[in-house]
């Protein structure tokens, strides 16, 4: 589709190909990103669900840490799912020893807060900046932001007040997994930011 923008799947673990074919549903142009040169053609970031810590080892492994880094410092928007969220944070407060993130928001939040898999579980949020009609949202094994900053914007919440849904400038991030419900709005809106941000760059 003629102007739409390239945007990259970090694809190292995860549920990488729900999203990509979301976001090619949605007309963007996809890539599979494993090394930094495929993430420098890109116009914005999706970080899967998965397992954050093998995220995070395996993007040191294949030197991608630091380049994501630079590029959530440069403006590049993201939209982190899931485990991609706990990688948006910058405390995640009960990482394995050693666990490490990409950092950028400034959110502090606790990894599988809501128990195991099997505890598992889907509800409707409202989330105003994408309309009136409710996000169906599916939690798997799901983060909570414990700890947003003032320059974050609180986008959805749980009726307990727990936070699932955030935004800080160009990153995006969510507790649970848009990808799986078919809701297209959180991936449009981060489309939106893609091709801000390529329009900035041009």
């Amino acid at each position: 589709m003629a102007g739409s923008p390239r945007v990259g799947v970090l694809a190292l673990q995860g549920d990488v190909r729900e999203h990509a074919a979301l976001l090619a549903g949605l007309g963007a142009d996809v890539v599979l990103v494993r090394r930094p040169e495929e993430l420098s053609s890109v116009q914005g970031l999706v970080l899967p669900g998965g397992e954050s810590s093998v995220i995070d080892k395996l993007s040191r492994s294949f030197g991608m840490q630091e380049p994501i880094r630079a590029a959530i410092s440069a403006g590049l928007p993201v939209y982190g799912t899931c485990a991609g969220l706990i990688l948006l944070a910058d405390e995640v407060l009960d990482g394995i020893e050693g666990q490490q993130s990409f950092g950028g928001m400034d959110i502090a939040v606790r990894r599988n807060a809501f128990g195991r898999q099997s505890e598992s579980f889907e509800t409707s949020l409202s989330v105003p900046v994408l309309g009136d009609a409710p996000v169906r949202a599916t939690f798997i094994r799901a983060p909570i932001v414990e700890r947003a900053g003032v320059e974050v914007e609180v986008l959805a919440a749980l009726p307990d007040g727990g936070i699932v849904a955030v935004r800080q400038g160009p990153l995006l991030g969510t507790s649970f997994h848009p990808e799986v419900d078919g809701d297209t709005r959180f991936h449009q809106h981060f489309l939106e930011n893609a091709r801000a941000y390529r329009r900035s760059a041009a």
